[in-house]
């Protein structure tokens, strides 16, 4: 078994917009993020823009290339508004860098330091699937907002109750799920702990398979999927047709009170998927077991699973941006350490609804 890394946390996550202003006002509006830092032109850095928002222990980046000379704007012409970079907080990141090196990660950025009046942050960057990468953050004693170069900028958001972020999710190219686990297991050092395959992640229409991993510690969950032979085009296929290549389907919200975080949500104008015609006659024995509104959970398309340990609530956003290759999940977990295999199917059958408003089934 390959030793984990010592990763504290993830540190940020980076996502690149044609419009960071604006999708930092969106994360704010909708998400209940805090603006907490800046940096740009005002600050001496008139090549992008960047705005770096956070809810409790989710920290987000919306970044934006300002001139044609920045390879971000390739990023863009290829991906639209996508997510970038996944960064991880560690200690050492010499000790880290050399570990990755001797285990044949690819550096994008090889080991250094950035400073300004606050202080040095250290930082790496390795290649991960598609054009994402994860960057290694050592901290040390800095002092700024955020990493050098912004400055503290102080726009509260609209309150939905997030509280972090408790996973992400992968789609890569069909045949490439086990490349990928085996990636983050000889790499990072992370743990498969969930696999889904056959009957629980197929309908009549379309297939997929699925991998969980996560780091010892649980505090980093990680969901892969591929697509699966099946008669119709599948929500990965039209992930990987818009996309071009593997990357960010979306990023799993945590919260105490999904019921309030999706109202609110609803009420800042994010749309949210109804679950499948049907759904809650079947689970009618998890609602009364968890002890929950039948009648919320329904006008709210919260679904829920059990796994013997305690309840998930889960909802999922229409996609967020233009192309249908990002959206967002809030998840609420009373107990639960599983990723919701029993409502798999339910957002299958809702996935391939909203494909089939779109053609793209």
């Amino acid at each position: 078994m390959t030793h984990p890394l010592p990763i504290r946390r993830v540190h940020h996550i980076e996502m690149i917009a044609g419009n960071a202003r604006l999708t930092a006002f969106f994360c704010r509006r909708a998400l209940g993020m805090d603006l907490v830092a800046y940096r740009g032109p005002e600050t001496g850095h008139p090549g992008a823009v960047s705005y770096y928002l956070v809810k409790e222990d989710l920290r987000l980046v919306v970044t934006s290339p300002l001139t044609h000379e920045d390879p971000r704007v390739f990023f863009l012409a290829l991906h639209g508004d996508s997510i970038k970079d996944i960064a991880f907080e560690v200690e050492d990141l010499d000790g880290v860098s050399e570990v990755l090196e001797q285990r044949g990660a690819t550096f994008v950025m090889k080991p250094r330091g950035v400073s300004d009046r606050y202080g040095t942050v250290r930082m790496a960057s390795i290649k991960a699937f598609g054009d994402t990468a994860h960057t290694f953050v050592a901290r040390g004693g800095y002092g700024g907002p955020f990493l050098p170069g912004f400055e503290p900028r102080h726009r509260p958001g609209y309150d939905s109750g997030l509280t972090g972020l408790d996973h992400f999710t992968i789609n890569v190219e069909a045949r490439a799920l086990d490349r990928w686990v085996e990636f983050y297991s000889n790499i990072l050092g992370f743990h498969p702990v969930e696999a889904w395959a056959g009957k629980e992640v197929q309908t009549d229409r379309t297939a997929l398979h699925s991998q969980i991993v996560t780091s010892p510690d649980r505090r980093i969950r990680i969901s892969i999927n591929e697509p699966a032979a099946a008669v119709r085009r599948s929500q990965v296929q039209e992930f990987l047709d818009y996309h071009l290549m593997a990357g960010i389907q979306h990023l799993a919200l945590a919260t105490k009170d999904a019921v309030k975080t999706v109202t609110a949500m609803k009420e800042n104008g994010l749309e949210f998927l109804p679950a499948p015609e049907g759904y809650y006659d079947q689970v009618a024995d998890r609602i009364q077991a968890c002890h929950l509104d039948r009648e919320q959970l329904e006008r709210l398309g919260i679904l829920i699973d059990h796994d013997g340990k305690g309840c998930l609530l889960q909802a999922w956003t229409r996609p967020v941006t233009d192309r249908p290759t990002l959206f967002l999940e809030v998840i609420e977990r009373r107990g639960a350490e599983t990723f919701g295999g029993k409502s798999f199917r339910a957002l299958f059958e809702a996935i391939e609804n909203e494909q089939a408003r779109r053609g793209n089934l």
